[in-house]
């Protein structure tokens, strides 16, 4: 199956294609902008309404899926080089024009946190997250080069990384133990794991130990901070990159860093 992505890369040659994704927008019964998320850009696919039954055209709403097969040729509009003259249509899955909350207008941000499964199908969300994607994929190409070894640290951890930052306590006990006045009360013995235990805040310790083994190491994973700091610069789980190493000095940490930063950019 192509996705739209592989679609908009073709030359128009008449030739048959399939394309299926969710409806951006529907503009006068014959525009449907389509888009499966392999791309912020939209497929438009061009319908003649006499050549399709009028209900099945009722149904086409923003939000709905579709299956789509016609004719890929050059676009006469603006704002795309090729489009689909609509043969056959399919529709996967209908939306309710007057419940579905992702219509193409502008949304705030405030609005699109009350409506986290659906806010990815905006091109805000869905632009971050696939620079997300690419910056994932450099971070670790960049350490293979370098011939770093990745490591997977424990999320849950009895260790603070020395003081690294207020941490998630993970625990089994009931809610009402930690009311207790006197926290020596608190016989951790009992617990899941025997002790106290919380969310990672640094995966630093567990790397270190393997960089003696291993030379050079680098983690990259989820971390947890129970700061209570409601700013927009502060995140109570973000993903940190920690690399160790067994025998750099300062220069070659400088080195490592700078070369780190620019093949990211």
């Amino acid at each position: 199956m192509e996705s739209i992505i592989d679609i908009l890369n073709k030359k128009a040659e008449n030739q048959t294609v399939t394309a299926k994704g969710w409806v951006k927008t529907f503009r006068g019964r014959r525009f449907i902008s389509l888009n499966d998320g392999s791309i912020n850009t939209n497929l438009q696919c061009v319908i003649d309404p006499d050549n399709f039954d009028k209900k099945l055209i009722d149904k086409i709403s923003t939000g709905c899926s579709l299956m789509i097969e016609g004719i890929l040729v050059d676009s006469i509009g603006k704002g795309q080089k090729v489009e689909i003259i609509v043969n056959k249509l399919k529709i996967y899955g209908e939306c309710n024009p007057d419940e579905y909350p992702i219509q193409p207008k502008k949304h705030s941000f405030e609005f699109l946190r009350e409506k986290a499964h659906l806010r990815i199908r905006t091109s805000t969300f869905a632009s971050v997250m696939r620079i997300r994607s690419v910056a994932n994929y450099a971070i670790h190409d960049f350490f293979r080069k370098e011939n770093f070894f990745c490591v997977h640290t424990p999320i849950i951890t009895g260790s603070d990384a020395e003081g690294a930052g207020q941490m998630f306590k993970v625990t089994t006990k009931k809610f009402q133990d930690y009311l207790l006045k006197n926290k020596s009360d608190n016989d951790y013995s009992k617990d899941f794991f025997g002790k106290e235990t919380f969310l990672t805040v640094s995966g630093q310790l567990e790397a270190e130990t393997y960089a003696m083994g291993l030379s050079k190491v680098y983690t990259f994973g989820p971390t947890f901070r129970a700061e209570n700091s409601n700013t927009t610069r502060h995140l109570a789980e973000f993903w940190m990159i920690e690399p160790e190493m067994a025998f750099f000095d300062l220069e070659d940490n400088m080195d490592l860093s700078e070369k780190f930063i620019k093949y990211i950019l």
